[in-house]
């Protein structure tokens, strides 16, 4: 788990690190190739690779707006990802770059590719702007009174 607050520990399981302009609509998202992101059969995980996708276009998508993070929160609506290939270094990296950034909507393009420039996926995805929404307690029940849940 991360120390730091806010932290997901799921992207610190798998050593998620992220680079991002002030001021720009791009982001990045570095993994290390490691067991951590492995399925199975000892490759890259596709599941792993969404998490890096879904985090790069959340990061990109928050920058392409003026983003109130006491009234509003960025969801994913939808992502598409063309698994192309296998890394052939010891890290990926997803580069992000929002194509149209709406009232309600946030489309971005990302593709991930290893420290030597291989593609290993493209993907389409997409961010919604909705109201905050109240987080689930810790125990697994949200409050039914708050709407969004």
């Amino acid at each position: 788990m991360s120390d730091e607050p806010g932290g997901i520990p799921l992207h610190d399981l798998l050593g998620l690190d992220y680079a991002f302009e002030p001021g720009s609509t791009a982001a990045t998202v570095r993994m290390p190739v490691a067991p951590a992101a492995f399925g199975f059969t000892g490759n890259l995980h596709g599941g792993a690779i969404a998490i890096m996708v879904d985090l790069a276009c959340a990061l990109a998508s928050v920058q392409s707006r003026d983003f109130d993070p006491t009234t509003e929160s960025l969801v994913t609506a939808d992502m598409h990802i063309r698994y192309l290939g296998r890394p052939r270094t010891d890290t990926v990296v997803a580069t992000a770059s929002v194509v149209k950034s709406g009232s309600q909507l946030i489309v971005v393009d990302c593709e991930v590719a290893d420290d030597d420039g291989h593609l290993i996926a493209n993907a389409d995805f997409s961010m919604m702007v909705v109201p905050l929404r109240s987080p689930l307690l810790p125990d697994g029940e949200g409050d039914p009174t708050k709407p969004g849940l």
